[in-house]
C-alpha cells in the first residue's frame, strides 16, 4: 500500500514538473490584452469555419514560457456532431519534419555523428554511385537547396486504373505484408527499398536553387536507425518525447487508445476509399507503414508546445538540456541568404525582407522576428517559435476535409492574421 501511495506521489511530482514551464496564465501577466485577443481570434476563427476553411480548429500561444491562450472552435467534422476540444490529436502532416527527424538528426550532428558538409553518400550508400548525388551535403538537403525534386507519388506505383496492385499490397497481414498503411490495407515490406530506389534515380537540378523538396525526410528515419542502432520510434521517445513528457506525440495513434479523440482528415476516394481517421493522411507515408520523416505524427498543441518551447530556449526545458545551444542557433539560422533561400536547417523562416510586407504577402506574421522558425503542414497545421519575442505559436486544423482542394485557409490569410494578433496585442495600453 504505502508502495503504491509512493509511486503515486512520485508520478503527480513527475507531471507537475514537466508542466511547470507551461503553465496556464492570462494574457495580462505578460502585457497583452485580453479582450482585444479575444475578440480578434474569435473573429478569424468564426470567419475560417463559415467559409469552410476547416470544420474546426485550436489555437495555443505560449509567452514566457506561460500558455496565455488555449482555445478550441468549431467540430471534427462539418456534421457538427463532435466538438474540438483542448485534448484533441491532429495529423502534423510536415510538421512532423521539424518534430521527428530533425531533433533527431540535431542530436547525431551535436555527436559528431553526422557532419552537415559532408556528402550525404557518405551516410547513405545508396548515393555513392549516383554522380548527380554523391556530393550532395546533409546542410543542402536540410536547407532544400540540393536541387531534388520536390515529390514522387509512389501511389502511382500501387493504384492501377483505380484498384491496388497485389504485388504490393494485401486486405491481410502476413510475414511479407507487414507493413499498415490504412485498416484493411497491408503494404508489402519491400515496397521501402523501392522507394529509396526510385529516390536514388530522380533526377536532380544542378543549378543549386532553392527547391522545397520532402524526398529525403522519406530516408531520414532508416538514417537515423543505421547510424544508432535503435529503432526510429524508440530513439525520438527515449530522447525526446517521454522526457519532455509528450504523452500523445507519436506514430500509429490508433496503437495507444486515442481513437476518439482524433481529428479525421481527408474523404479519400482514391487510396482507402473512406474518411481517413487514426491513420496518416500522406500517402507516401502510409506506404511506408504509416512511420516516415515526411508525415506520419499525431499530437496534440501542448505537446507540440513543449518541443517548441525547447527549440525556442534553446535547447532546454524545465532544467533539462535536450540539445545544445549552438546546435539550436546552427540549425535556426538562414543557411543560403545569398541564394534569397530563407530556410534554415530543416526549420522554416520567415521570407526575407518579412517585416516589410503586408499580412497577405508576409509568411508567416510582418512581426514575426527574423530569428523566427517554424513549420506548416498539409492537413493544416502550423507550429511556430520566436525567441525573440518569447512566443510559441501552436495551430491546428484539419483544412483537408472533406478534401484537400480546401484552400480557404490560404486565401483568407487565417494563420499569419492570427499571429499577428500576438503582436498587435502588446501594443495595447
Amino acid at each position: 500500500m504505502f508502495k503504491n501511495l509512493f509511486q503515486a506521489f512520485c508520478c503527480l511530482i513527475f507531471s507537475q514538473a514537466i508542466h511547470a514551464q507551461l503553465q496556464y496564465e492570462t494574457p495580462e501577466s505578460v502585457g497583452l490584452d485580453s479582450k482585444y485577443i479575444q475578440a480578434k481570434v474569435d473573429s478569424i476563427m468564426h470567419r475560417g469555419i463559415i467559409e469552410h476553411a476547416f470544420p474546426g480548429s485550436q489555437l495555443l500561444v505560449a509567452k514566457q514560457g506561460k500558455v496565455i491562450f488555449h482555445q478550441a472552435y468549431g467540430y471534427h467534422t462539418y456534421d457538427s456532431i463532435q466538438k474540438v476540444d483542448l485534448e484533441a490529436i491532429y495529423d502534423l502532416a510536415s510538421v512532423t519534419k521539424i518534430i521527428g527527424p530533425l531533433p533527431a538528426l540535431m542530436k547525431l550532428y551535436e555527436e559528431g555523428k553526422l557532419e552537415l558538409d559532408k556528402p550525404f553518400s557518405y551516410y547513405w550508400k545508396p548515393w555513392r554511385h549516383r554522380k548527380d548525388k554523391k556530393n550532395i551535403t546533409l546542410r543542402e538537403l536540410l536547407a532544400h537547396q540540393s536541387g531534388l525534386q520536390p515529390y514522387i507519388v509512389f501511389l502511382n506505383e500501387v493504384v492501377k486504373n483505380d484498384k491496388l496492385k497485389k504485388r504490393f499490397v494485401r486486405t491481410y497481414k502476413n510475414n511479407r505484408f507487414s507493413k499498415q498503411a490504412y485498416s484493411n490495407i497491408y503494404i508489402n515490406k519491400r515496397f521501402k527499398n523501392k522507394v529509396f530506389r526510385k529516390i536514388s534515380q530522380s533526377k536532380v537540378n544542378q543549378n543549386k536553387v532553392y527547391l522545397y523538396s520532402g524526398l529525403a525526410s522519406l530516408i531520414y528515419p532508416q538514417l537515423i536507425e543505421n547510424i544508432t542502432g535503435t529503432s526510429y520510434e524508440t530513439y525520438l521517445r527515449n530522447n525526446f518525447y517521454t522526457p519532455l513528457g509528450c504523452e500523445t506525440l507519436g506514430y500509429l495513434p490508433f496503437l495507444k487508445g486515442f481513437e476518439k479523440n482524433i481529428i479525421p482528415t481527408e474523404v479519400d476516394t482514391v487510396f482507402r476509399k473512406d474518411l481517413t481517421k487514426n491513420w496518416v493522411h500522406d500517402e507516401n507515408a502510409a506506404l511506408l507503414g504509416g512511420v516516415s520523416g515526411n508525415a506520419g505524427l499525431f499530437g496534440s498543441a501542448m505537446d507540440l508546445a513543449k518541443m517548441m518551447q525547447m527549440y525556442s530556449q534553446k535547447g532546454t526545458f524545465n532544467g533539462k538540456r535536450y540539445l545544445k545551444e549552438s546546435t539550436v542557433n546552427e540549425f535556426i539560422k538562414i543557411q543560403y541568404p545569398e541564394n534569397n533561400n530563407h530556410r534554415g536547417l530543416g526549420f522554416d523562416k520567415p521570407l526575407i525582407g518579412n517585416d516589410t510586407l503586408s499580412i497577405e504577402s508576409a509568411y508567416p506574421a510582418p512581426e514575426a522576428s527574423s530569428k523566427s522558425f517554424g513549420h506548416s503542414g498539409f492537413t493544416g497545421t502550423f507550429v511556430w517559435a520566436d525567441p525573440e519575442n518569447e512566443l510559441v505559436f501552436i495551430f491546428l486544423s484539419n483544412r483537408v476535409y472533406p478534401t484537400r482542394e480546401n484552400r480557404n485557409i490560404y486565401n483568407l490569410h487565417i494563420r499569419p492574421s492570427l499571429m499577428q494578433v500576438f503582436y498587435s496585442a502588446s501594443k495595447k495600453d
